[in-house]
């Protein structure tokens, strides 16, 4: 709570992103974020290359994910490098900070559009998957090149999967009894698990194809419950999910991305 009212404040405000460097396309809004944990004399462990999440804090059990993203521009979805997207991950809760900034700005400064702050579960309720990078060796004429498997997940965004976060600044939590006085809520949001599970894939070097191995799903059509707040004095306009057909998963050309 008091993470999340930070940066809504920060926003109200109007305190800018600074950017370095045109070269700086990654840590930007991550320092933005990281000047709201230092305002409030918070202790974590400082970002680095290959950590998950990007803020691990020291005396609360929570880590921050953080994501910045480009407006206009892709929003739909966001890649996630060698790390499923979940709500639990090494006894801390995770969050993700969602942040859009204006594309083309002329100025290495410039103002967070909109935010979106939300419990992992919200885009993927599994914590039991592991990832890890495995490779094969033998491959090519000589037979001494190895192929690595290096896995990377792409996630809807809060922004794909609601409606009226849109130039707000929103926090997503699992639905509970509790709520914080600085609060106001502003929707409910359910997200129902889907009928088939991919527990693997294989890849046809041959002909380049991809083929995901699925199973039932046996927690197919759980409901998982979440709730939508903004802070109070915040606009209430309300949250509500887009609805989405669930499918089965379907191959797709990630060059075409």
């Amino acid at each position: 709570m008091d993470v999340f009212s930070a940066c809504c404040t920060a926003v109200r405000k109007g305190v800018l992103i600074h950017r370095a460097s045109k070269q700086d396309k990654e840590f930007h809004f991550q320092n933005w974020f990281s000047a709201r944990l230092d305002g409030l004399h918070v202790n974590y462990d400082k970002p680095a290359r290959n950590t998950y999440p990007d803020f691990r804090l020291v005396e609360v059990t929570e880590g921050y994910e953080i994501k910045g993203l480009a407006y206009p521009g892709r929003e739909a979805n966001y890649d996630s490098n060698s790390q499923v997207p979940t709500g639990h991950h090494n006894g801390r809760d995770i969050y993700y900070v969602f942040g859009r900034y204006p594309k083309d700005a002329a100025d290495d400064d410039y103002p967070v559009i909109d935010l979106v702050v939300c419990h992992g579960d919200f885009l993927n309720a599994d914590h039991e998957y592991v990832h890890k990078n495995k490779s094969i060796k033998g491959f090519g004429s000589y037979g001494d090149i190895m192929i690595r498997d290096r896995k990377m997940y792409v996630a809807p965004t809060p922004f794909a999967l609601t409606s009226g976060t849109t130039g707000q600044q929103t926090l997503i939590l699992p639905t509970s009894g509790s709520q914080d006085d600085r609060l106001v809520k502003v929707g409910d949001l359910t997200r129902v698990e889907t009928e088939k599970l991919v527990i693997g894939y294989m890849f046809d070097l041959k002909n380049n194809t991809i083929k995901a191995e699925l199973v039932d799903n046996p927690g197919k059509g759980t409901k998982h419950e979440f709730t939508a707040y903004r802070l109070k004095g915040s606009e209430a306009e309300p949250v509500t999910i887009k609805e989405a057909k669930i499918e089965a998963p379907e191959d797709e050309d990630a060059d075409a991305d």
